[in-house]
């Protein structure tokens, strides 16, 4: 777990990386989310069963711990908002910058929960 100091204030504390720990993250960070995660979920599962892998499980839970991480944080979560605000920009520039600053912002949450 992060503690506050290491990124300001954050809603939630970073959660274990297990299906309900996440979705109790969610369920605070983005309730609106919910049936989308229970969605991907589903499909990540049904993808484990079919390639006996379990690398669909395991992408399945970074991809979520990762957007729980932004949506935890303000700091990220207002500069994820603005780079999206920003992708369809009229002035190329503009848009390259959001662009790069949201493979920033993922590239950021990731790190932060792969540890």
């Amino acid at each position: 777990m992060s503690t506050q100091s290491d990124h300001g204030h954050e809603l939630v504390p970073r959660p274990e990386q297990t299906p309900d720990a996440l979705r109790a993250a969610l369920a605070v960070v983005d309730p609106g989310r919910l049936e989308e995660m229970q969605a991907t979920k589903d499909d990540a599962f049904a993808k484990a069963v079919e390639w006996q892998s379990l690398s669909p499980v395991r992408s399945w839970v970074l991809a979520w711990a990762r957007d729980i991480e932004i949506a935890r944080r303000p700091d990220l979560s207002a500069r994820y908002g603005h780079a999206k605000t920003n992708l369809e920009h009229e002035d190329p520039a503009v848009a390259q910058e959001a662009l790069r600053e949201l493979g920033a912002v993922l590239d950021e949450a990731m790190k932060a929960v792969r540890g």
